[in-house]
């Protein structure tokens, strides 16, 4: 994987985007000069713009999820669903690029609908590919030190990528329980650590035990294969790297306070404030007409208020009050108990599955952004209610109050929508990866996400 603005990006994907891209830049080429007939084609102007359109192209269909691993796709359903957003969102603003761009070529409109034509028979197979899974030439040999649970479920984290990797086994430590994974993958005892990792040409040896004291560990052995350029990652890193997420089971304290990230200096929260105010007043303004429309519809079947405001807990604990359209029945909570939003929830009315479902019913949550009671991008903030209940039961979880919760956050463009406990844990999860990493590019690629997911209607209750 390579490192990108804080972000990790894996070495298939990063192949894909300089192939497709490629493809794009050399056929835009060829259907410009053919129709000049012999004539001069300007092509100071001609290389320059059609390298811009290969490139927009391919990396606004990349934050879109086009690239994203086998492991995160979320099913046939969601690549296909991926794949549909992909090729309509590149259509609509490659030919916004035609009209601005500086070439006269591309007033041909066969030239244009040959081009576009091309661009989505690309995305599609590229996503279908993708689903399939491909290997990298910079792909790692890896071997997992462990043979419980924990490097069970690495080894089928890696597996379920298809790409990326290359398993060479598991090395069994010393005073290790009875192994878990599959017995016919774990390596022979005829050698130390380092003797194994250079007969098998390792690359990268991932940690997968819990418990690292009493002599389980093979520390020297460690150190000397990191000294002679063996990438070695514990459980953290590699859920970090591979799925963007911190997994709870496995994080200590330690590794919160001496890792690297989770920087909240005046430098970022001023461009992120000033990245909320122009981006929501932007989005208010193109939304103002979708707003007006379902005030009117709610007037019409539930009657007033049309808003409300409802108790959320935000930045290092403080409590606000975020604005929503409504779009539980007005009787919604009448016994006073706080419950969770459950799919198919009786409490919804006609339009409010409507605009939960394409997320209208977030929007007037822009006004909070503008006030600076929230972020465009965070963790989604909860109720004082079950923040009480979730910081009792799951470790670390006020972590998450160290940033302005958000509109929109990684959480919600990776994970379903959370209705318990145990979903809780998991979007937290996602939320200490956004803490640890987020800077404006993730904000930005969280941005694109959220798009998709809206056209998709990905995990709406």
């Amino acid at each position: 994987m390579f490192k990108v603005f804080k972000q990790y990006v894996p070495s298939h994907a990063l192949q894909q985007i300089a192939f497709d891209a490629s493809i794009l830049f050399v056929v835009v080429l060829v259907v410009t000069a053919l129709p000049a007939r012999g004539s001069q084609v300007e092509w100071r102007l001609v290389v320059p713009s059609a390298l811009l359109f290969a490139l927009l192209m391919i990396l606004l269909n990349g934050a879109l999820g086009l690239y994203r691993a086998r492991a995160l796709d979320g099913g046939g359903r969601s690549t296909a669903s991926r794949i549909v957003v992909s090729v309509v969102v590149s259509v609509v603003v490659a030919f916004a690029v035609f009209a601005i761009l500086p070439w006269g070529y591309f007033q041909s409109e066969a030239v244009q609908v040959s081009i576009v034509l091309l661009l989505g028979g690309l995305l599609v197979m590229r996503g279908l590919a993708n689903r399939r899974g491909s290997a990298s030439a910079f792909d790692p040999r890896v071997l997992i030190i462990g043979t419980g649970t924990e490097a069970d479920a690495v080894a089928r984290s890696l597996d379920a990528q298809g790409v990326g990797r290359d398993l060479v086994g598991f090395y069994r430590p010393v005073g290790e329980e009875t192994p878990v994974v599959n017995p016919e993958r774990i390596l022979p005892e005829d050698g130390n650590l380092l003797d194994t990792v250079r007969r098998l040409h390792v690359s990268e040896v991932i940690v997968a035990v819990r418990e690292r004291r009493g002599g389980v560990l093979p520390i020297r052995e460690l150190l000397d294969c990191k000294l002679r350029g063996v990438k070695v990652l514990d459980l953290s890193s590699f859920f970090e790297r591979t799925h963007g997420q911190v997994p709870i089971g496995s994080l200590k304290a330690s590794w919160l306070i001496y890792g690297e990230g989770f920087h909240q200096g005046v430098v970022r929260r001023t461009i992120k404030r000033c990245f909320d105010v122009l981006a929501s007043a932007i989005l208010l303004m193109f939304a103002l007409p979708v707003m007006l429309v379902t005030a009117c519809l709610i007037l019409l079947e539930d009657g007033g208020p049309v808003l409300y405001r409802q108790e959320r807990v935000g930045r290092r604990g403080r409590i606000f009050r975020v604005i929503k359209f409504r779009s539980m029945r007005q009787d919604a909570e009448g016994d006073g108990r706080p419950r969770w939003a459950q799919s198919g929830d009786d409490r919804v009315t006609r339009v409010g599955h409507v605009i939960r479902r394409f997320r209208i019913d977030e929007l007037p949550q822009l006004l909070n952004v503008l006030s600076g009671e929230m972020s465009l991008v965070g963790p989604r903030p909860e109720r004082p209610y079950f923040v009480d209940q979730l910081t009792r039961e799951i470790p670390f979880y006020s972590v998450r109050h160290s940033v302005k919760p958000g509109v929109t956050g990684w959480a919600q463009v990776r994970y379903q929508y959370g209705a318990s406990v145990d979903d809780a844990i998991q979007k937290l999860q996602y939320d200490l990866y956004y803490v640890k990493n987020h800077n404006l590019a993730l904000d930005i690629l969280v941005l694109f996400e959220t798009v998709r997911v809206v056209l998709t209607c990905e995990g709406a209750h």
